[in-house]
């Protein structure tokens, strides 16, 4: 049985009062050359120039500045390895209060000491276990044991009404537009904007989009309802959620247009394209919306189309693993496992005849079989031009080279590659 929407107390233009001491306006900008490429207005909302570089700040500020004194003088705690953690310290430090983070071990030295910086001594971190499912666990224990709030990520309603302040300040700058495109995590932006939108212009049409290898809200509306995914690509880490929550399923899976899952190597690009034509750092959920333009092209020909960046905290250390994964999905590099012909020059053979005259090879590894004897070679191949890949292959088999096209086998890939 769908959610009544009509009983939810979500208030997001009184959110944007509260919050804007703390929160930043962030501008609504338009965007020539993704406009002229689509042939549409396009206009992005800067979340990656928020105070913590995220939109999450709006909805853990709203949350904890809504709680009682009592409340506020006990502390609160929540578990985040990235933007939500962040949102939380700074709240924690502009309301003087204490509050507790618990992160997941692995997490990288970076996000623990900016999430420091922004808590500036009033925050304890609590490195525990090994993902955040194991860390949350731990979280929500200690926040019980000790008689703390725990501020939920995405799951709640101040949570969403906080994140709704997006919207808000959209319509404020482009009453007239036609269609937002919202990225889902665990689904707190998408069921914030699109309640919003639907209260007071429920005319402008919402797209979810989701990446393709955490598709979590996709899993919950063919099962009618939350579902917890086994297994699922981290690589957006802002958006790679194993179970959307609740009530933003509830809500979100009656108010969004549709829900598009986006290829990671399509988001790559979309990160290399951002920054080296507009200088915007993106992180992997940041590009999504925009990723996902692509696939919409058709529908939002001559409309206004706002796409949310929902955050820019891309460690600059993943840039050579953005553009490996670009180059991948755009077709430019290709890795192959490769026995040669037993006879002299083989490889000179690979390397005058097969490769093409502007193509090059990235890598290079000999199997070893014995001390004596090499095996097949592992190759990185990197095309000048995509649609060369077949006459490439063709080469390949006229030249009696046996070989096995690694990209095509996942598991082979991450193994190898």
């Amino acid at each position: 049985m769908s959610l009544d929407l009509t009983t939810l107390n979500i208030d997001s233009i009184q959110a944007k009062e509260r919050i804007k001491d703390v929160v930043t306006r962030t501008p609504l900008q338009y965007n020539h050359h993704l406009s002229e490429k689509y042939g549409a207005e396009i206009y992005l909302k800067r979340e990656d120039l928020q105070v913590v570089r995220s939109y999450k700040l709006r909805g853990a500020y709203n949350k904890i500045s809504s709680l009682s004194a009592e409340e506020l003088a006990h502390g609160v705690v929540c578990a985040s390895a990235g933007n939500h953690a962040q949102g939380v310290a700074l709240s924690c430090k502009r309301l003087g209060i204490r509050g507790v983070i618990f992160m997941p071990g692995p997490t990288p030295r970076q996000k623990i000491t900016q999430t420091e910086m922004w808590g500036n001594g009033n925050i304890d971190i609590v490195l525990t276990g090994d993902t955040f499912d194991d860390c949350q666990i731990a979280a929500i224990a200690y926040a019980n044991e000790h008689i703390m709030t725990f501020i939920p990520p995405f799951d709640d309603l101040k949570i969403i009404e906080g994140q709704g302040t997006v919207a808000v300040e959209i319509l404020e700058d482009l009453p007239n537009v036609d269609a937002i495109f919202i990225p889902i995590g665990g689904g707190g932006l998408s069921s914030g904007v699109s309640y919003h939108l639907s209260q007071v212009a429920p005319h402008v049409k919402c797209y979810g989009v989701e990446p393709e290898g955490a598709p979590s809200m996709q899993a919950a509306m063919e099962n009618q309802g939350p579902i917890e995914l086994q297994q699922i690509n981290k690589f957006v880490d802002g958006a790679a959620v194993k179970k959307i929550g609740k009530l933003n399923y509830d809500i979100s899976s009656q108010l969004l247009s549709s829900v598009k899952s986006i290829p990671e190597g399509k988001i790559c690009t979309t990160i290399l394209e951002l920054y080296n034509k507009d200088a915007i750092v993106a992180e992997p959920a940041g590009a999504l919306s925009i990723a996902a333009l692509e696939f919409h092209k058709e529908e939002i020909k001559g409309k206004k189309i706002v796409c949310i960046v929902s955050g820019g905290n891309n460690d600059i250390d993943r840039m050579s693993e953005i553009k490996e994964m670009s180059l991948l999905y755009e077709g430019f590099k290709h890795y192959f496992i490769v026995r040669f012909p037993q006879r002299p020059g083989a490889l000179r053979l690979l390397v005058t005849e097969v490769l093409g005259p502007k193509d090059d090879i990235t890598r290079f590894e000999y199997i070893k079989k014995t001390e004596r004897e090499r095996g097949p070679a592992l190759i990185g191949i990197e095309l000048n031009d995509p649609n060369d890949y077949i006459s490439f292959i063709e080469r390949l088999k006229a030249y009696k080279f046996d070989y096995i096209e690694i990209n095509k086998d996942q598991t082979l890939f991450e193994y190898l590659v």
